[in-house]
């Protein structure tokens, strides 16, 4: 998509927004109201087959072990930038670059990568003059890897257990955790290790590109390492070196910065190869799901409906954690420096949905949405809970189970199954949103929706009436490119406040001009609503129940 010259002064700064996610490079452009005028993407399979890529990764030898080639996301950037300027952008009106990528991925960097970022040269692709010797580890292990469980259990050990860790560092450890990648590399592969001068997450390994020397790790993506102590975002040493030794530290750089941060001007390479106003800032990127949060405010609450169900809430400064195992991760905020997001992520979503609409609705979405319809709220006392894989929220449940009126049933209605599953996946969040909340907080004023199943109108409205908001979807797919277009601006206008010799601005105050490119989609019915709340807590009887009988099994 290019932009529509004829509304575009020919002055107006432009941002640019990058998502490296694990199939695709992508580019967002946006005006400075944050309007979208030109999408570009290089996906990895179809763009450049010759890395055997398959979405976008690479299993390896080892169970659990997935990886994909540096290599590749090198020559991405050289591809995507080609086609920005073949359709005339408008690079030179670029005035701040940030972005996403794919969180928990690790990019490890030689001892010559300095010298090579230093002095690339103009007439040279990226690719020509990094790869290999810039790199110690050729294929990264990125979010998908689940070769580590000995040691996040080491890790949690350490700490003290599982809960420990996580008030330590917002999360328990999981195996796709920077930390417990970086211990599994020291200790099997030592050679690689000592060959590394710095690592960076995939996140900062980008803007390392574009400034020509390594760049500090972002405060929100660092939270997904195991590695960064969540309240005071600094690096916990005690963490460090059970993970990585006591040279992890010099590996890492310096303290993780916050969004929305100046870290440098884009180097000449940029600017003498693609014609990159030199004067172009650089601003730290962060993860895909941080970035996607920059583009909203305190009271949005995101609830993304793809291949995993996931919740995100921006949670005003203060320092008490969530309740309890209520969350299955707490991030530092991207751009408020004393805020945090709260996430639930569950690996039960679209993939048990389709298995429900396959055995009770033939295998179509619109004898499943018409099995919702004809049913009422509450599915006439109904419960079912569907878990085909091993779920992390609850932790370690299998399997399907059934109730009715809060008792265990062998079976309900083959018509009930559709809302079943949809109410039970929405009450679930429902029931946790209250606890991630500080009690201080204002109620929440809006629901955006994502993912795939996003689309589908039946399941916008009853998440309208399962949480009593307003719910929107957004008019761009690319939420995390899109925050980082907000990141890169953020970055930008507060330089220019500076320059003037203003006060230095908050984020909320910036948020103010920027068009937050969202359409209502649902109301939410005030009738259902109220049923709903009193739904919450029988709910919460079933889903103890399942825990209970989960844990067990496990036993005998």
């Amino acid at each position: 998509m290019s932009p529509n010259s004829e509304s575009l002064h020919e002055h107006q700064p432009l941002f640019l927004g990058l998502d490296l996610s694990t199939q695709q490079l992508k580019a967002i452009v946006t005006t400075d109201k944050g309007r979208v005028i030109h999408e570009t993407a290089v996906h990895f399979d179809r763009d450049l087959p010759q890395y055997g890529t398959k979405n976008g990764a690479i299993q390896g030898m080892e169970a659990g072990e997935v990886t994909s080639p540096v290599a590749m996301w090198i020559e991405a950037f050289d591809l995507l930038v080609e086609r920005m300027a073949r359709e005339k952008v408008g690079i030179e009106r670029i005035m701040a670059v940030s972005g996403a990528a794919q969180q928990h991925g690790s990019v490890y960097w030689s001892h010559e990568a300095g010298t090579l970022l230093s002095s690339l040269d103009p007439t040279k692709s990226l690719a020509q003059q990094l790869v290999p010797e810039a790199f110690s580890v050729p294929l990264s292990p990125i979010w998908q890897d689940s070769s580590t469980t000995k040691e996040c259990r080491e890790l949690e050990k350490a700490v003290g257990g599982k809960q420990a860790l996580a008030d330590l560092t917002g999360s328990r450890a999981y195996e796709r955790f920077t930390g417990p990648q970086i211990m599994k590399i020291r200790r099997r592969r030592p050679e690689l290790y000592g060959a590394t001068s710095r690592i960076s997450l995939i996140s900062s390994f980008i803007p390392c590109l574009f400034l020509g020397e390594i760049a500090p790790i972002e405060v929100s993506d660092a939270s997904g390492m195991n590695l960064m102590d969540i309240f005071t975002h600094k690096w916990v040493d005690r963490l460090l070196d059970i993970c990585g030794g006591p040279e992890l530290r010099a590996k890492l750089g310096p303290e993780p910065v916050h969004g929305g941060s100046f870290v440098g001007k884009i180097s000449q390479w940029w600017v003498h190869r693609w014609g990159f106003n030199p004067e172009c800032a650089i601003a730290p990127f962060t993860g895909d799901n941080s970035a996607t949060m920059a583009s909203f405010t305190f009271g949005d609450a995101i609830l993304s409906l793809g291949t995993s169900t996931t919740y995100l809430l921006n949670i005003p400064p203060s320092k008490i954690p969530p309740a309890r195992f209520t969350t299955s991760h707490l991030l530092a905020h991207p751009a408020h420096e004393d805020a945090s997001i709260a996430m639930l992520c569950y690996k039960n979503g679209a993939l048990a949905r389709e298995q429900v609409r396959d055995t009770y609705a033939s295998g179509h979405w619109t004898g499943f949405n018409k099995a919702i319809e004809s049913t009422p709220p509450g599915n006439s006392g109904h419960t079912g809970l569907y878990f085909p894989l091993l779920e992390i929220i609850p932790d370690g449940v299998h399997g399907n189970f059934f109730f009715k009126d809060t008792k265990p049933v062998q079976s309900i209605p083959d018509s009930a199954h559709p809302r079943a599953i949809i109410e039970s996946q929405f009450l679930s969040v429902k029931s946790r949103t209250d606890a991630m909340l500080p009690p201080d907080a204002e109620p929440l004023k809006r629901l955006v929706i994502t993912g795939g199943s996003s689309a589908n109108q039946v399941f916008r409205q009853l998440a309208a009436d399962v949480f009593g908001l307003p719910t929107y979807v957004s008019e761009t797919k690319e939420s995390a490119g899109h925050g980082g277009a907000v990141l890169a601006q953020f970055a930008w206008w507060r330089q220019q406040k500076e320059n003037a010799g203003a006060k230095e601005g908050s984020f909320t105050e910036f948020m103010k001009g920027i068009e937050d490119n969202l359409r209502l989609v649902a109301t939410p019915n005030g009738e259902k609503t109220k049923v709903y709340e009193t739904l919450v807590a029988p709910y919460r009887v079933c889903e103890d129940q399942v825990v209970k009988m989960c844990a067990e099994r496990r036993h005998f």
